[in-house]
C-alpha cells in the first residue's frame, strides 16, 4: 500500500481534528520507526514522550502478551494483583506523603481526577494555573490549560480562568487566595516551550498553597518517570505536592496514567467519587509494572541526567555559534528545547526533518523540542542531532 492510498481512504472517514504528517507508520523498534513504504526514521519525540523505553521494548511486548492471555479486563469492583503491585510501586517511587493512587487511561483523565480531589478536599471552586501550560483537552483540563488556542472554542462551557505567568512568584502570590482550591503547575513546561522555572519557584508555590489552604497539584504527565534526569521532576527541588499526575512514559507505550495524593486528601473522598470502566485494567497495570522494571534495571533515570546534560550542551553550543538562527537552549534531562529565531523556519522544520529521516517536534511556535526515548543509543542520537542542526543552520542561507 502507498501513502496516497491511505490518505484517500482515511479522508472519507477520519474526523479532521489533526493535521497529519505525510507518512504512514507501521512498525517501530527502539528509537526507530518504519513507514508502509519501508523507510526508517529516528524518532526524537518517542511517540510524544510515551515510548520512554523505546518502541516495542521486547520485555514490555512479552509482558503485555502474557497478561493478555491471562486477564485483560475486569472492573474495579474486584481486586487484581497487577493493580495492587502498581499501587505499591507508585507509592515507593514518590515522596512518602503520597500514599494513595488511582490508575486511569490518559493524562487528561489524571488531571480531571486531580481537580476533583482538590474540590472535594477544600470545598472550593477556584483553580489557578499558568500561562502556556498544557494539562489536557477534556473539559475539566481545559479549565486550567494555559493555551487559548485549545481553550477559547469552549470558553462558554467553563468558568472564568485564573492563569498567571509561569515562574512568576509575585503573580502567583496575588492569585492564590483563600478561595483557591488548587494551584496546578508542570515542574517543567513541555508543550509550552520547555520552560524551566527558577530555583526556588516550586518551593515557594508550595508554601503559598499551605498558607492559604489550597492544594498544590504537580502535573508530571510529561516530566515523570525519569524524563528530567530524576524519577520525578519534583525531586529537583524536593517539593511534595498534595496531588501528583503521571502519564506518558508510565506505560512505555501503553495508554495509562495515574494520579496520586496524600492521606489527608484521600480521607475526603468516598466510593463513587471517581471511576471508569477501563481504569486500572490488568493489561495497563502489567505495562506500568514492566516499564518501571526496565527504567530501574537499565539505569535510565541516571542516563537521562548525564545524556541530557550532554545534549543540552550541544544545543547551547550550537545556539552560541549560530545566533542568526537560534536564541538559546533550555531543558532538563532528556526534555530539551532549542529556541529558534524564525517562526516560519521553525514551522517547516518537522517536514524537512521528516525528509531527512527524523521525527522532531516544534512547540510554542518556535521551540524545537527533543524528548527521545530514555534508552536511545548514542550512535543514533548524535548523528540524528547533527543532521537536525544542519537543517536548522541551513535555513539561514535560504
Amino acid at each position: 500500500m502507498k501513502l496516497d492510498d491511505v490518505v484517500a481512504r482515511e479522508a472519507k472517514h477520519f474526523l479532521p481534528v489533526v493535521n497529519r504528517m505525510p507518512v504512514a507508520l507501521e512498525s517501530g523498534r527502539g528509537s526507530r520507526v518504519r513507514d508502509i513504504e519501508g523507510r526508517e526514521y529516528v524518532d526524537l519525540t518517542s511517540g510524544w514522550g510515551v515510548c520512554a523505553i523505546g518502541h516495542c521494548h521486547p520485555e514490555l511486548v512479552d509482558a503485555i502478551a502474557e497478561q493478555a492471555g491471562r486477564l485483560m479486563q475486569t472492573t474495579n469492583l474486584f481486586y487484581t494483583l497487577p493493580q495492587l503491585e502498581v499501587a505499591e510501586r507508585l507509592a515507593a517511587l514518590s515522596p512518602e506523603e503520597l500514599t494513595r493512587s488511582f490508575l486511569v487511561n490518559s493524562g487528561t483523565e489524571a488531571v480531571e481526577g486531580a481537580l476533583k480531589l482538590a474540590h472535594r478536599a477544600t470545598g472550593r471552586r477556584k483553580f489557578v494555573s499558568t500561562t502556556q501550560s498544557f494539562h489536557g483537552r477534556t473539559l475539566g483540563a481545559l479549565q486550567v490549560i494555559g493555551q487559548a488556542k485549545h481553550r477559547d472554542a469552549y470558553r462558554e462551557l467553563m468558568p472564568e480562568q485564573v492563569a498567571v505567568p509561569f515562574d512568576d512568584l509575585a503573580a502567583a502570590e496575588r492569585a492564590i487566595d483563600t478561595d483557591t482550591a488548587a494551584f496546578i503547575v508542570e515542574p517543567v513546561q513541555g508543550e509550552g516551550g520547555v520552560n524551566v522555572p527558577s530555583s526556588g519557584y516550586l518551593t515557594r508555590i508550595r508554601e503559598l498553597c499551605r498558607e492559604r489552604g489550597a492544594l498544590l497539584i504537580l502535573d508530571e504527565i510529561q516530566t515523570g518517570i525519569g524524563r528530567t534526569g530524576r524519577m520525578l521532576a519534583l525531586e529537583h527541588e524536593g517539593v511534595c505536592p498534595d496531588v501528583l499526575t503521571l502519564g506518558k512514559g508510565l506505560g512505555g507505550g501503553f495508554p495509562v496514567a495515574a494520579f496520586l495524593c496524600t492521606e489527608d486528601v484521600a480521607q475526603t473522598v468516598q466510593p463513587g467519587d471517581h471511576g471508569g470502566t477501563y481504569v486500572g485494567n490488568p493489561l495497563a497495570a502489567a505495562a506500568v509494572r514492566t516499564t518501571l522494571d526496565v527504567v530501574t534495571r537499565e539505569g535510565l533515570v541516571a542516563r537521562a541526567d548525564t545524556l541530557g546534560a550532554a545534549l543540552h550542551q550541544r544545543l547551547a553550543d550550537f545556539a552560541a555559534a549560530h545566533p542568526d538562527v537560534a536564541e538559546g537552549a533550555r531543558g532538563r534531562g532528556l526534555l530539551q528545547g532549542l529556541v529558534l529565531c524564525d517562526a516560519d523556519a521553525a514551522a517547516s522544520l518537522p517536514r524537512r526533518a521528516l525528509d531527512a529521516g527524523l521525527l522532531v517536534n516544534v512547540t510554542a511556535g518556535r521551540v524545537m523540542r527533543l524528548f527521545p526515548a530514555l534508552n536511545i543509543p548514542e550512535d543514533e542520537l548524535w548523528p540524528a542531532l547533527d543532521t537536525l542542526l544542519a537543517l536548522v543552520a541551513g535555513e539561514a542561507a535560504v
